[in-house]
């Protein structure tokens, strides 16, 4: 599976063989998100992840984004973001990835919209639900620091965004929707 694609062929707990509460090896598929243990009946849902990435613009409407450290889509343009952690909101955790990776402390972030997507990770296709923001901070091109998961931070013009330089599918069609809603504004 790779990150062109927002289906899976397979069901997305064929990795887990025993049931986690009881060790069985009897721990089957339930429905198309779950399985279930035969011996003790325990369920296990895969529900999807929050993840968000942030349209971050400046007073001149350019883009912050920042290029892939690591897989997958290594060297690829994406947009400030991540998973949500636990016990966290998804707008605490927008504000927490873009400080990480781009050293930038912000305080309003404003939902856009979502996008379901299929993220490989350690050989395993882990479904995210990605909340996009949109991010406005005051000034021209502001200073950032690429840090964490980001090589690189740099800031486009909006005229100048390709979304085909965004390397993971889910953050490609959500640059094509930010800038199709922009144009019709």
């Amino acid at each position: 599976m790779n990150n062109n694609t927002t289906t899976t062929q397979s069901h997305p707990l064929d990795r887990f063989a025993y049931c986690p509460v009881c060790g069985s090896h009897e721990f089957r598929v339930n429905n198309f998100k779950s399985k279930k243990c035969a011996q003790c009946g325990f369920t296990y849902y895969a529900n999807p992840s929050s993840a968000t990435a942030a349209f971050i613009l400046d007073d001149h409407d350019h883009l912050l984004v920042v290029r892939r450290a690591k897989e997958p889509a290594r060297g690829t343009l994406d947009l400030p973001g991540g998973f949500c952690d636990m016990d966290e909101t998804v707008e605490d955790g927008m504000r927490r990835e873009i400080e990480e990776e781009t050293g930038l402390k912000v305080t309003n972030v404003e939902y856009l919209f979502s996008t379901p997507n299929v993220y490989k990770y350690s050989g395993m296709d882990i479904h995210t639900l990605d909340m996009d923001f949109l991010v406005r901070v005051h000034g021209d091109s502001v200073d950032v620091t690429a840090a964490d998961d980001a090589a690189e931070a740099l800031w486009l013009p909006l005229s100048r965004v390709n979304p085909d330089d965004f390397g993971l599918t889910s953050i490609r069609n959500a640059v094509v929707r930010f800038l199709e809603e922009r144009l019709r504004k």
